[in-house]
């Protein structure tokens, strides 16, 4: 599926110009027995950040995911495309926020980001995406 969503996103919104390795992971927020499949891809778009929602939101349909969650609650899906970060970018919306909203606090999303972005400041912050994982690992 992370291979397809690629694919599919390098046909639809730009050019996937980095990408992680694939990370497996448990679950965040909610119990699951399955295990994640977790990675990052820099991508250079002509698209608006609404824009781009829409398109992933349009690919994740495509592959066969219908919600994200079931009565506020998590669960497990085929797919899950989060914009994280958008160029310097603040957005706070009902249905968008950039810098994704729980960024610092998933090392699933920071470790990924690390190897692509390590540099990024993380808009909004003073930290860069390496700082704000180590920040991170430090806490937990």
């Amino acid at each position: 599926n992370l291979r397809l969503a690629i694919s599919e996103i390098q046909k639809r919104i730009g050019t996937v110009v980095s990408q992680s390795a694939f990370l497996v992971t448990e679950p965040w927020g909610f119990h699951s027995d399955n295990s994640f499949l977790n990675a990052c891809i820099g991508i250079e778009t002509t698209l608006l950040p609404f824009e781009l929602l829409r398109a992933t939101q349009a690919i994740e349909r495509d592959l066969g995911r219908t919600e994200k969650s079931k009565d506020g609650v998590y669960h497990d899906r085929l797919i899950d495309i989060d914009i994280l970060i958008y160029h310097h970018v603040l957005i706070r919306s009902a249905c968008l926020t950039i810098p994704h909203a729980h960024l610092s606090e998933r090392m699933f999303v920071l470790q990924p980001l690390d190897e692509i972005a390590h540099h990024l400041i993380v808009p909004g912050t003073t930290m860069s995406v390496g700082e704000m994982r180590k920040a991170l690992a430090a806490r937990s």
